[in-house]
């Protein structure tokens, strides 16, 4: 795929009906990108893609760096391959100022993606991890009602994520979707809030193709649902 163009496997109500058993080897997802974020095989863990190298971070508080993605499944995984098209520097007290500096560095980009990187001294993040499902087909939201929640402070790492536009709710997480990971590849997970420590710097690209590619031969993708339901996936991914 050309720089700046979006590609995702399978879809978040997916996720949300369970279906994580199988999905495709990361490797494939890695064909499509550099910038990404996704789960792992049965909702275990956190995945971020950065520079083009997968971590899975653990509900324990682990990361583990992915060196075998071929033999890696995912069920659920966006990318692009990341070319800023704008970058700044920026002190931001939350995830609404976040929101508030994208919409005024992109004012026409309200229907389209965009891709984000925040790279710089946070000093507070708080972050998500989910355990994992304990049983075949347990549904998202049975899955974060047990995730784990830590808190880092004055941490120098990388915020890799997404905005997509409302009406991609229910295929995507409508909003922003960010993951952070640290400098020493030691801590991260799913961002619920942050507060920068003075500037970081923002670098932020306009996306607008998008390429989805849905499950195939999957019994549990076939039987689904799949029916969007907004206020779960904005609970669980809020």
């Amino acid at each position: 795929m050309a720089e700046n163009e979006v590609y995702q496997y399978s879809i978040i109500s997916a996720l949300m009906d369970g279906v994580a058993s199988h999905g495709t080897p990361i490797s494939r997802v890695l064909e499509h990108g550099n910038h990404g974020l996704g789960t792992f095989r049965n909702m275990v863990g956190e995945m971020i893609v950065i520079d083009g190298t997968v971590y899975q971070m653990k509900s324990d508080g682990t990361v583990v760096l992915i060196d075998n993605p071929a033999d890696t499944i995912t069920p659920f995984a966006t990318i692009t391959r990341f070319r800023a098209t704008t970058a700044t520097q920026a002190t931001i007290t939350s995830k609404q100022d976040l929101s508030a500096l994208l919409t005024r560095l992109f004012p026409s980009a309200r229907n389209h993606f965009l891709a984000i990187r925040m790279d710089g001294v946070f000093k507070s993040i708080n972050v998500r991890t989910a355990g994992g499902q304990l049983t075949p087909r347990e549904r998202l939201p049975a899955v974060a009602d047990r995730q784990t929640v830590h808190t880092f402070r004055d941490v120098k790492g990388t915020i890799i994520g997404f905005r997509s536009p409302d009406y991609i709710m229910g295929i995507n997480v409508a909003g922003d979707h960010l993951h952070f990971i640290d400098e020493e590849r030691k801590e991260g997970g799913h961002i619920l809030a942050f507060e920068t420590e003075g500037d970081v710097l923002v670098q932020v690209a306009q996306l607008s193709r998008f390429h989805v590619e849905l499950p195939t031969e999957d019994e549990e993708f076939n039987e689904a649902a799949l029916v969007k339901d907004e206020k779960g996936i904005a609970a669980v991914e809020g």
